[in-house]
């Protein structure tokens, strides 16, 4: 019952927070015009993503505190926290999130360079490794056992692994971030799929640790009606940059392996590196702005936004599944092929439309 009183309250709060956070953002100037990149029609505040911050936060905060303010009443409802560590990685997801807000609203008012941005994003990882949200072990793909041994990777190895990690989902999820309703929806699956992981694949279930991603799947879910196409309210910056490390920390936290959050996220991060690519090849800045992302080259070329960001949701989806129905590596691995060769089909496909950066 708690699980799903977590889901509908995050969804309400978002909910009624969401046009409250699209009239400040008007007030403040934070709203995107028509033109150039921008195909949309009107004035749109791009204050989104405190919506989705508060919504997530404030749900958070309602977990963690009742429990302790009313034990032998409605603290039973609760499922018990066994991890002592747990207060400290909730800890560094709250900090690392906020710095996320500052740094995000920094950029939708100012439109920060790439390098203020990386540095953020690295400032963040470092404050999740000190509260204990790191990539230590890794499983062996071709075969049993850990990368590593029991140990796990070597510590002068964790800090570059964990790093990365943060600004390859963090950069994911703000390039993602150009139709209508497409990373709300993409976030949302994930964190559906995270949930049912650690409620029935892992051993033991992390009950208490899933109530944070159940959060999350609320907020992204009260924020969607807004944001899905024709969209009243975007995300922009601050919403991108929050996401991004919460999911990138959940995924840590959740104890999900990285062929699982792979298999969901497979998509939008192979676009990600296929762009990059693409761009290095012409020489290009892998940083700048431009039309040549596969949802916008699929838009481009004649197809609708809805028809484009709900077959985003249909492709993570159905990877996502398949996620929880595959136990062995081995199987996973196969999974990630398909992936890489089904997504380099329609990016090649797509490469060959006509650019308009």
């Amino acid at each position: 019952m708690i699980f799903l009183l977590t889901i509908l309250f995050a969804l309400l709060l978002t909910y009624r927070i969401t046009p409250w956070v699209g009239r400040l953002g008007l007030r403040w100037g934070l709203a995107d015009y028509p033109g150039g990149r921008r195909r949309h029609q009107g004035i749109i505040p791009r204050t989104g993503g405190l919506a989705l911050a508060l919504g997530f936060l404030l749900t958070v905060a309602l977990v963690v505190l009742i429990p302790l303010l009313f034990p032998t009443t409605v603290g039973g409802w609760f499922p018990v926290r066994n991890d002592s560590y747990e207060w400290r990685r909730l800890a560094a997801l709250v900090i690392g999130g906020l710095v996320c807000i500052i740094t995000g609203l920094l950029d939708d008012r100012y439109e920060l360079g790439s390098g203020p941005q990386y540095l953020a994003q690295i400032i963040v990882a470092i404050i999740a490794i000190g509260g204990l949200i790191f990539i230590k072990h890794v499983n062996n793909p071709f075969g049993p056992g850990l990368l590593g041994g029991d140990d796990g990777l070597p510590w002068w190895l964790v800090w570059p692994v964990t790093i990365f990690w943060f600004l390859f989902m963090m950069n994911t999820v703000n390039w993602l971030d150009g139709l209508s309703g497409l990373v709300t929806g993409v976030a949302a699956i994930f964190c559906a799929i995270l949930a049912c992981h650690m409620l029935f694949v892992a051993d033991p279930p992390q009950q208490s640790v899933a109530l944070l991603p159940l959060a999350l799947l609320g907020a992204t879910l009260g924020f969607l009606p807004f944001n899905f196409a024709p969209a009243r309210i975007f995300m922009g910056s601050t919403g991108a940059y929050f996401l991004g490390y919460t999911l990138a920390a959940l995924g840590i936290i959740g104890g999900a392996r990285l062929a699982t959050v792979m298999l969901v996220l497979g998509l939008p991060a192979l676009d990600l590196l296929w762009l990059v690519f693409s761009r290095w090849r012409r020489g290009v800045s892998p940083g700048q702005g431009g039309r040549d992302h596969l949802h916008f080259r699929l838009f481009d070329a004649g197809i609708q936004e809805r028809t484009i960001v709900i077959g985003y949701w249909l492709f993570c989806t159905i990877f996502g599944l398949i996620t929880l129905l595959l136990a062995g590596g081995a199987q996973k691995i196969i999974a990630l092929t398909m992936l890489a060769i089904v997504t380099l089909g329609v990016l090649v496909w797509a490469s060959r439309t006509r650019m308009n950066d």
